[in-house]
């Protein structure tokens, strides 16, 4: 029986379906791409902002066509929007189970049900079961996803992932190491950590774990080159942790710190636990330590009650702080959080696409400048793929990505690139030094 899949949304939904699809294929299930040919579709959902859950429908309307032409075709819907929407969803008659975001262990046992005739929504945790021995069916042979905590306790007054993707929930310290360790052995050269707030890692486990010292272990394994974390929270990122990035060049220079606002006033009802000038000193630490550190962020605008005068500080704290990259989007209301509760949405639409557009127009300026400087400059990356124009591109260690011309037998492996070309976003250069090469 073969199974595709439709990811949307963050990294941790990637890896998600990279977990189904190790243990629907341990189970002699054939994993493929073409939902035409495919006997199960999965869709793997997020429900962050309206437009993610969207695509969700989006997908269940093209698949209902599909369904039409092939009467037995059996489709499930999981992550966020399965635990928002529940038995709503099998109101479609094109959806026949609906598994929760804890629930993903047992998706053979789901499937087989969804085989034998049973429509059924299946919300249970039994997120525990996942742990190092658990079969994933990675989408890179160099780079690997690694969840180590599940959850977020934050409750941020917009936010659904805390009802979606329930508390926090660390896994243990050796348990992570046994997958990272298993992926060395595998050839794999980076990992990224992941979490809601992969700096709460370890505080529900009472033992002394933390983000800091799960990358202080992890720098033993001497195979792992490049060690990444995802997303971090700037009222836990500790000094700890800018001591360790400090200590190793094998470790992420690229920092995801999500401010969402610059005013004190919409932090304070966006119920983010810290201050503006809280944030720009936690940035004056970072970059005291780590001068090469590359900051990004996330920007919500129009969130109720938003003015002119709290847009304004926003766009100033951008033009203070510089960032690397910025992930601009408009607020939209998701339901059961606090800010649709009790918050009107009063800002009009077009004021929150005006900002939203000056917002990006400041941040491609001050991208061009940016790069502007990488110009003759050469840097080292590991080269992630080839893109559909044919080049190849990969990442620096402060997550630029730098596209160059090359053979595909490069993938993988680790190269310096002399700049020639810089764009707002994406640097391109021409390759100097591989190291396959250089062995030969």
């Amino acid at each position: 029986m073969k199974i595709a899949f439709r990811t949307f949304g963050c990294q941790m939904n990637v890896n998600d379906t990279e977990t189904m699809a190790g243990i629907l294929k341990s189970n002699g299930y054939v994993i493929v791409d073409n939902e035409e040919e495919a006997d199960v579709v999965i869709v793997n959902t997020c429900a962050v902002r309206e437009k993610a859950e969207k695509k969700l429908y989006g997908k269940l309307g093209r698949l209902r066509s599909l369904k039409k032409k092939n009467r037995n075709l059996i489709i499930g819907v999981s992550g966020c929007v399965a635990e928002k929407e529940k038995e709503a969803l099998l109101k479609r008659e094109e959806v026949n189970f609906v598994f929760g975001t804890r629930s993903i262990s047992r998706v053979n046992e789901f499937l087989e049900r969804a085989i034998k005739g049973e429509r059924f929504v299946e919300l249970s945790d039994f997120i525990d079961e996942i742990n190092s021995s658990t079969p994933r069916l990675r989408t890179s042979r160099h780079h690997a996803w690694v969840t180590i905590i599940y959850g977020c306790n934050k409750f941020c007054s917009y936010c659904i992932v805390p009802y979606t993707r329930g508390r926090e929930k660390s896994r243990s310290m050796e348990d992570i190491l046994n997958e990272v360790k298993r992926l060395a052995s595998k050839g794999y050269r980076e990992v990224t950590y992941l979490g809601q707030n992969v700096d709460s890692y370890g505080k529900d486990l009472a033992d002394g774990s933390t983000l800091a010292k799960l990358i202080r272990e992890t720098l033993k394994i001497e195979q792992i080159e490049r060690i990444w974390y995802l997303t971090s929270y700037p009222k836990d990122f500790s000094d700890e942790l800018i001591d360790v990035i400090a200590t190793s060049k094998r470790v992420s220079r690229s920092i995801h710190l999500p401010i969402q606002s610059g005013s004190n006033r919409i932090l304070k009802a966006m119920n983010r636990g810290y201050t503006r000038e809280e944030y720009l000193d936690l940035i004056r630490r970072i970059r005291t330590k780590v001068p090469d550190a590359s900051i990004s962020t996330d920007i919500i605008v129009g969130f109720p009650g938003e003015s002119e005068d709290d847009y304004l500080q926003t766009k100033s704290l951008l033009e203070e702080v510089i960032f690397e990259r910025v992930n601009l989007a408009i607020y939209s209301p998701r339901e059961g959080t606090i800010s649709a509760k009790y918050m009107k949405d009063d800002v009009p639409h077009e004021i929150k696409v005006r900002r939203l557009q000056e917002l990006l127009e400041l941040q491609k300026c001050l991208n061009r400048k940016i790069n502007s400087e990488y110009i003759g400059k050469t840097v080292e990356i590991i080269v992630e793929a080839k893109h559909k124009d044919g080049m190849l591109y990969g990442r620096t260690i402060n997550n630029k990505i730098v596209f160059f011309h090359g053979s595909e037998e490069l993938i993988g492996s680790k190269a310096k690139i002399t700049i020639e070309k810089t764009t707002a976003g994406p640097l391109y250069g021409q390759l100097v030094e591989n190291e396959l090469i250089t062995k030969k």
